[in-house]
């Protein structure tokens, strides 16, 4: 009897088992589950993002018996290798698995923050690979004494061609919170200071993971969990070669480049692939993306659900006053984010941010009721209809409205 695997290769499968299939909720033993994951994650264009979002919260045991076997397909090895995909938990596993090559660990190595740097160092196997030591020399997030004992790994533990291995390659890259990153000396700053300041905290929260206030569904939108009714979900056939009238000369006025109107826009996977990289990383390495990464991994680290790091991202050297205007009218961030905006007194310049405090549900009541004094008279009078705040809000804001309205007529 042919493995599912298999069938879905041949895109023998009907759409409705297909989205059993990204769900990960086919009976099938757990590697060929993860094997079908990741073979949708990487080849299918309609359940692929599906698939991916799976493959980050599968079960852990499952996942690190894939990772040690050597007997995993090489598709998955490399899949759950990636820097996108990596998860802490499996890296140990991954590091001594036969199956993984020195070229696969060498990628790694590039942009590998400090965790996996420390983990890469405890594996004998990893100090035995020339090339990854090279490139490990050249990352941005590794210690003075790991720099050191790189050093002496090069003169006694690594083989001899390590004398003659060429250095690493530097490599250009584009990707949120990397090299490019690391080189800003206020953010290292603040790192250190905030990393002392909250230590205690950091502690006790080590090992939480990533857990967006609202779930990962609302952080990414349904855009990313293409789970459509069975009757709307395209026929396999529509990912097979377009039928010999499109091959028909197109009309002067239409650009040659356009995609037909039958396929489906690929999506863009950068968004998802931030989420993937922040569920990799433990509360440490989540605290410094908040401080020195982009503006898109900050909008996401505002949402986190462990409040040391969500805070993080308002002592950030790069965050913009639009930012905190957006974050101060978010429903779906923690209440001491919302309680920590207004003891910056550089946000409480801003007008609009004190605006979006008050209209934002979430805030706490006395919160609101502190900041309603500020207002115009027109933005109480918006708020005194808003009906998703509180009746106290509502009442007080029309109030005021009629007390300023009063004052200005006198005048």
């Amino acid at each position: 009897m042919a493995r599912m695997i298999d069938q879905i290769r041949a895109s023998k499968l009907p759409s409705n088992m297909m989205q059993f299939a990204a769900r990960g909720a086919l009976q099938v033993p757990p590697a060929e589950n993860i094997e079908i994951l990741v073979h949708l994650a990487v080849h299918n264009k309609v359940f692929g993002e599906l698939a991916r979002m799976t493959l980050a919260g599968w079960d852990e045991k499952a996942s690190c018996a894939a990772a040690s076997d050597p007997q995993t397909s090489p598709e998955v090895l490399n899949y759950l290798i990636a820097p996108d995909n990596l998860r802490p938990a499996l890296l140990p596993a991954l590091l001594e698995n036969p199956s993984v090559t020195e070229g696969q660990i060498a990628k790694l190595a590039i942009s590998a923050l400090q965790g996996t740097i420390t983990e890469m160092l405890k594996s004998a196997r990893v100090r035995s690979f020339a090339t990854v030591i090279e490139t490990l020399k050249a990352n941005p997030y590794l210690k003075k004494e790991e720099a050191e004992e790189l050093r002496n790994i090069s003169t006694t533990e690594a083989p001899a061609s390590l004398q003659n291995a060429p250095a690493a390659t530097a490599v250009e890259t584009d990707a949120p919170g990397s090299v490019a990153d690391s080189a800003d000396p206020a953010a290292d700053e603040s790192v250190t200071a905030y990393f002392s300041e909250h230590a205690s905290e950091i502690e006790a929260e080590a090992n939480k993971p990533f857990q967006a206030v609202g779930g990962v569904y609302d952080l990414l939108g349904a855009d990313y969990f293409p789970v459509i009714e069975v009757s709307d979900a395209p026929a396999p056939a529509a990912e097979s070669p377009a039928p010999s009238t499109a091959a028909a000369p197109a009309p002067a006025d239409v650009t040659p480049s356009a995609a037909p109107p039958h396929k489906p826009p690929v999506p863009d996977v950068k968004r998802v692939n931030t989420v993937q990289k922040i569920n990799a990383l433990d509360v440490k390495g989540r605290i410094q993306l908040a401080l020195k990464g982009n503006k898109e991994e900050r909008s996401i680290l505002i949402r986190d659900g462990t409040k040391v790091v969500a805070l993080a991202v308002l002592e950030a050297p790069k965050l913009s006053d639009g930012e905190v205007e957006k974050f101060a009218s978010q429903k779906n961030v923690l209440e001491a984010v919302l309680r920590q905006i207004p003891l910056k007194r550089r946000f409480m310049k801003n007008y609009i941010v004190v605006r979006n405090l008050v209209a934002n549900p979430r805030t706490p009541l006395d919160l609101s009721l502190t900041l309603m004094k500020n207002l115009l008279i027109q933005d109480l009078k918006n708020l005194s209809n808003n009906k998703e705040v509180p009746d106290t809000i509502r009442k007080l804001a029309l109030k005021m409205f009629k007390q300023k309205l009063e004052q200005a007529n006198k005048k």
